[in-house]
């Protein structure tokens, strides 16, 4: 029997996708468990919830194999109408269920109450999304930027450069200007956009929320004192032509490091505004 070309195509780039370096680098099976503490426990939460299906599907399908098994027809086995239409039965397999449904929903309502209270912050970032940047604002701090896709990585993504992209580092995934935040710091995020929805999402610290025009969502996140480094995310919104073009980088500072930069980018920063007001007039 001949198989048809384009299966055979399918079955290919299949193959040699699962045989490529790079098609194993960012791939994995389960969530991260992340560098915050709300990304360690909505892992956990995760966890538990997984067992119990575990456990469940265990239960359930083991019980379906055994009667398949032990009571099939060539066995001689007959129907127990009595079991058919038990009452006992039918509260036994309903009450079970809710009484799973709600051991699992209290520490769940716990996790998300505490994903959305953002109080106690100690700093408190404005993220504007634009068709394809991020700008940040650090509110009541006088620092404020955008963020773009990296030179290399957008030079590296042209149709005909002749780059290779698997020789541009983090390609896709880097910026010209990263979030610069401290570690050990409660810091609360204010999301709206400019022009599409867009969403601000980065794995590691379990944040993922829409940027909406006219409309200004919150978020939080504290990275782990012992966690500096750098975190990388993308828009998780199609937000238009290049919405694959516009990656999220922060880069998670001591605290005495931080200061140090936000001095610095303060201190430019004026600078600037001195030498243009000093042009315009």
């Amino acid at each position: 029997m001949l198989r048809k070309p384009g299966s055979l195509c399918l079955v290919a780039t299949l193959v040699a996708a699962l045989a490529a370096p790079a098609a194993h680098a960012n791939w994995a099976l389960n969530m991260p468990k992340g560098v915050t503490s709300m990304s360690k426990e909505i892992y956990s939460l995760h966890m538990s919830m997984f067992w119990w299906c575990v456990a469940i599907a265990f239960f359930v399908f083991g019980w379906m194999i055994v009667s398949l098994v032990k009571f099939r027809k060539s066995q001689g086995a007959v129907p127990d109408t009595a079991l058919l239409h038990s009452t006992k039965a039918e509260v036994i397999w309903t009450v079970i269920p809710v009484v799973i449904l709600v051991v699992l929903a209290i520490p769940a309502t716990r996790t998300l109450i505490k994903q959305e209270d953002a109080t106690g912050t100690q700093l408190t970032i404005k993220i504007t999304g634009y068709q394809w940047k991020w700008q940040y604002e650090y509110l009541d701090k006088g620092v404020s930027y955008f963020s773009t896709l990296s030179r290399n990585s957008d030079a590296a993504r042209q149709l005909g450069s002749g780059i290779d992209p698997d020789s541009v580092p983090n390609y896709l995934l880097s910026v010209d200007n990263p979030l610069v935040v401290p570690v050990g710091t409660k810091v609360r995020l204010l999301l709206t956009a400019q022009d599409a929805i867009h969403a601000w999402w980065v794995p590691e610290f379990a944040v993922k929320k829409d940027a909406i025009p006219g409309f200004v969502n919150e978020a939080w996140f504290e990275v782990d004192a012992d966690k500096p480094g750098t975190y990388r995310g993308q828009c998780a919104e199609l937000c238009g032509r290049d919405h694959g073009f516009m990656p999220i980088v922060v880069v998670a500072k001591t605290r005495d490091e931080f200061e140090a930069w936000l001095k610095s980018q303060q201190t430019s920063q004026k600078q600037a505004s001195a030498a243009g007001a000093s042009t315009t007039g």
